[in-house]
C-alpha cells in the first residue's frame, strides 16, 4: 500500500490530494483520514483491506482492486459494498493477472450477481470451508463430514449429540465412547487430551 500511495500521489494523479490507510497506523490516525476523505478533502484513498466493513463514504464511487483473485468472492463483495451509496454511479474493478479457469470462474461471479448470499454459497463451494484446526483458511477441509450447504439439518443434529456426549463424558471415558476416542486420537492426536 505505501508503495502504490507513492506511485499514485506521484505519478498517476499528481495534481490530486491522495491518501494512504493501512492496518498499522493508530485508531486515530485511521479515523481521522476517513473522516477528511469523507469530507473531500482527498480525492483518492490508497487502502489496504482494513475499509472492508464499516466504512460509509457516500460520494465514493471508483475502487480499483489489484490482485483481486488473492481474496475470496465474499471479501470481494464486502470491498465493493463501500462504494456507491450515493447518488452517483459507481464502478467496481477487478484486476487480476490470473489465467487459470477456477480464478476466472471466481472473478466472473462477481460481475453476475451482487446478491451476497449467491456470493456466498458459491465460494463456500469454489474454495471449501478450510481446515477446522490449524491455520488453513480455504480448500478442502482437514475433516470430511458431508455438504455444509445441503447436510445442515444432520449437521445440528449431529452438533447437538456431541455436545450431549461432552458434558455427560467429557474425556470419553466411558465404554461406549472408547471408539469414538480411538478414532479422534487417530485423527487428531495432537488436539485430543492425552493420558
Amino acid at each position: 500500500a505505501v508503495s502504490m500511495y507513492d506511485k499514485i500521489s506521484k505519478q498517476v494523479f499528481p495534481e490530486l490530494n491522495v491518501a494512504l490507510l493501512h492496518g498499522k497506523m493508530s485508531s486515530e490516525e485511521k479515523i481521522k483520514i476517513m473522516k477528511a476523505f469523507k469530507n473531500g478533502e482527498y480525492h483518492v484513498l490508497v487502502s489496504t483491506v482494513v475499509i472492508e466493513v464499516g466504512i460509509d463514504v457516500a460520494n465514493a464511487s471508483v475502487m480499483l482492486i489489484e490482485h483481486a483473485e488473492r481474496f475470496g468472492l465474499s471479501q470481494l463483495h464486502q470491498l465493493r459494498g463501500r462504494i456507491g451509496r450515493g447518488k452517483t454511479a459507481s464502478f467496481c474493478i477487478l484486476v487480476s493477472d490470473t489465467d487459470t479457469e477456477q480464478g476466472m470462474r471466481r472473478l466472473n461471479k462477481m460481475v453476475e450477481t451482487d446478491d451476497g448470499f449467491v456470493i456466498a454459497e458459491d465460494d463456500l463451494h469454489m474454495r471449501g470451508p478450510g481446515e477446522f484446526f490449524g491455520t488453513r483458511q480455504h480448500g478442502l477441509p482437514e475433516l470430511r463430514f458431508g455438504n455444509i450447504l445441503k447436510d445442515i439439518e444432520i449437521m445440528q443434529e449431529a452438533r447437538t449429540d456431541a455436545f450431549q456426549i461432552i458434558s455427560e463424558d467429557a474425556d470419553l471415558e466411558l465404554i461406549e465412547h472408547q471408539g469414538l476416542k480411538r478414532a479422534l486420537k487417530t485423527r487428531f492426536g495432537n488436539f485430543v487430551k492425552s493420558e
